[in-house]
């Protein structure tokens, strides 16, 4: 077997990666699709932990837009993620994935409370890791979660999973001439705004060297080629 170019990875998942076709809700073929890739990847000895958005639940600029305060309008997503986390957790464990959830706002009765050391001891237990509740703080994205808990477990790489094979200067689906990067700074991506990871994620990544590749989840070998080394994607470095 080919030697792994990353072994402890931190997975970025949408919300909306759980809510199949409409993007809403959770559909449970979407979770048991989600938690094979990731059982495979596991099952190559990687250390894998994950953080899930939660846009298929709710979107707080709708929130806003009434008039909803803004740190209320978070802490709904935070407990949103946590549900999308619980989620994905029984679709790994009903294929025999040991799995562990932990939450950044405590509810001790369906999550552990997220302490550093205890997860990186889980995925030293070959245990996959799902962090819920953001932060577990008002105006942070679960992109700069996820940068956080990368950072915080020591992990090798970020990668977002999208439905698209990388980063475009356009949309592809609209553009049939947009230009598709192989590898980009973190001062490019801030630069040309491009919608990767939103600017505090990419700065949190940038200050800690911390490489961001995107990929297409849903493409059956891109996360496993990824793994082994080969140019798949979208990477992000300085």
């Amino acid at each position: 077997m080919a030697e792994l170019k990353f072994k402890r990875i931190l997975l970025k998942l949408s919300g909306e990666a759980l809510g199949g076709k409409t993007g809403f809700g959770i559909d449970v073929d979407e979770a048991e699709s989600i938690a094979n890739r990731i059982k495979d990847v596991r099952e190559m000895g990687v250390d894998v932990a994950v953080v899930i958005g939660a846009g298929n639940l709710w979107r707080g600029k709708q929130g806003l837009e009434r008039g909803m305060d803004r740190s209320t309008a978070d802490y709904m997503g935070m407990l949103a993620t946590v549900m999308n986390a619980i989620a994905l957790m029984d679709a790994l464990e009903r294929q025999g994935v040991y799995t562990r959830v932990m939450s950044a706002i405590e509810m001790r009765a369906i999550a552990e409370p997220y302490i550093r050391r205890r997860a990186v001891r889980h995925l030293e237990k070959g245990r996959v890791v799902i962090f819920g509740g953001g932060t577990g703080n008002p105006f942070f994205s679960t992109d700069t979660a996820a940068a956080l808990r990368a950072t915080e477990i020591d992990a090798q790489v970020v990668i977002k999973a999208t439905k698209v094979d990388g980063v475009y200067d356009a949309d592809p689906k609209k553009n049939p001439d947009a230009k598709k990067f192989t590898k980009l700074t973190y001062i490019d991506v801030l630069n040309r705004r491009l919608e990767v990871m939103d600017s505090t994620a990419i700065t949190l990544c940038m200050e800690n060297n911390m490489p961001i590749l995107v990929l297409n989840l849903w493409d059956s070998s891109a996360l496993i080629d990824a793994l082994h080394g080969k140019e798949v994607g979208t990477l992000v470095t300085g």
